[in-house]
Parts: structure tokens; sequence; C-alpha cells
């Protein structure tokens, strides 16, 4: 089996591209500070989902599902700042959020199911 066939991946990865349409449309000005930082950490919960699967030990698999647990706080807390600061529409935060959840349930999930 693939990494690509876990929902968790999937989900995640949705997350990522979701998160590059939406940042888009931010200012300029934020092209080296909350662009970056936001779709820096939304691509590496994929990215450390997939990583962690193709590792041989489940101590390995398990430490890089929390890493990208982690990415996953960080996303939220930028997507929070890009609201406040009214970067994109209410709809759009909406949409990214669920997805940010639905993510984050799948995540606890898989964590769990290997603990």
């Amino acid at each position: 089996m693939s990494f690509r066939k876990l929902l968790a991946w999937q989900k995640a990865f949705d997350l990522a591209l979701d998160v590059y349409k939406v940042t888009k449309n931010f200012p300029k000005s934020e092209a080296y500070n909350l662009t970056s930082q936001i779709q820096r950490s939304a691509i590496l919960v994929p990215a450390n989902i997939a990583e962690g699967y193709e590792r041989q030990y489940r101590k390995e698999y398990l430490q890089h599902l929390f890493i990208a647990k982690g990415s996953l706080g960080e996303v939220e807390t930028y997507l929070l700042l890009a609201k406040n600061l009214e970067y994109f529409s209410k709809d759009d935060y909406e949409s990214i959020e669920k997805t940010r959840k639905e993510t984050g349930k799948i995540l606890s999930g898989l964590i769990k199911s290997l603990s």
C-alpha cells in the first residue's frame, strides 16, 4: 500500500491545496511572511504523514504523525490570523477550517490506531 491511499494523507493534501488557493489572494506585502508560513506549515502535514509512512519503524511513523499534528496546529493559528486580518472571505475560512478539522480528526484516529 502507498501513503497516498491513507485518508489522513488525502485530507491533508486537500488542505494544503486549499491553503495555496486562498493565499494567492493575500496581500503582496505578506509574500515572505504570513503567506509563506501558512503554506509551509500546510504542506508539512501531508509531507510528514508520507515520510513517516515510508519509515521502517512504527515509532518513527508515529513521531512523524505527531509532527504533522503540530503543523496542523500552526495552520489553525495562521488561518485565524488571516481571518482576523480579513485576507479571505468568511466562506473561504469556513470551508478551509472544515477541512482542517476533518484532517485533525482523521490524523488523531490514525495515531490512536497505531499507538
